[in-house]
């Protein structure tokens, strides 16, 4: 069946082209449920087969990572702090999750969004709180996109190297994954350190 599902995708994505990835990844940047672990890698794969390009397919997926974190922006915005609180959890944010991002975020202030676009389930919120505390649209747009294009780049380069292979390419992912949450974490120790010292 996973192997139906990735030989569908790579399909829909070769017919869909650049723009069918900027889709799927905007679904994947907001709260729909569309990983990106099963978006990227095939469009990797075609890049192998030589019927995608290497830097039209990293911009799809970043600025469809960026569009749909600012429908999350936005949203957030509109709708305020007490309303997501109330009403998150009919959308898949119950409020001991968003309170947690939420956290996150004032603790580690604006390179949290670009860690988030690193980090599992945390990439898909990070926008909610940035939307919240009315962020810097041009900060918001750099760490988006900087972080989202550090990890399209990597699950791409993943497809390309493994292919079709779902079982390696979701493996490799996970082993991806573990190296940019340690490189993450390693990152979010300096900017803490350095904040200490320069005295923010």
């Amino acid at each position: 069946m996973l192997h139906n599902l990735v030989h569908w995708l790579i399909e829909a994505i070769g017919n869909m082209g650049y723009p069918g990835i900027f889709l799927l990844m905007a679904m994947e940047s907001s709260i729909i449920p569309v990983p990106s672990e099963l978006v990227m890698p095939p469009a990797g794969y075609l890049i192998h087969q030589g019927r995608m390009s290497w830097l039209p397919t990293i911009l799809a997926g970043s600025l469809g990572s960026l569009a749909g974190a600012y429908v999350n922006y936005f949203v957030s915005q509109f709708l305020g702090r007490p309303l997501i609180l109330k009403y998150g959890r009919y959308v898949l944010i119950p409020p001991e999750k968003f309170q947690r991002v939420e956290q996150f975020f004032l603790r580690h202030g604006e390179i949290s969004t670009f860690i988030g676009r690193l980090l599992p389930v945390i990439r898909h919120l990070i926008s909610i709180p940035a939307g919240v505390a009315g962020m810097n649209h041009l900060r918001f747009s750099l760490y988006t996109l900087l972080g989202a294009t550090i990890w399209c780049s990597i699950l791409t380069w993943i497809g390309y190297a493994i292919g079709q292979n779902q079982e390696l390419v979701m493996e490799w992912s996970h082993r991806a994954l573990l190296w940019v949450i340690l490189a993450s974490c390693g990152l979010i120790a300096c900017y803490i350190l350095w904040h200490r010292r320069s005295g923010h």
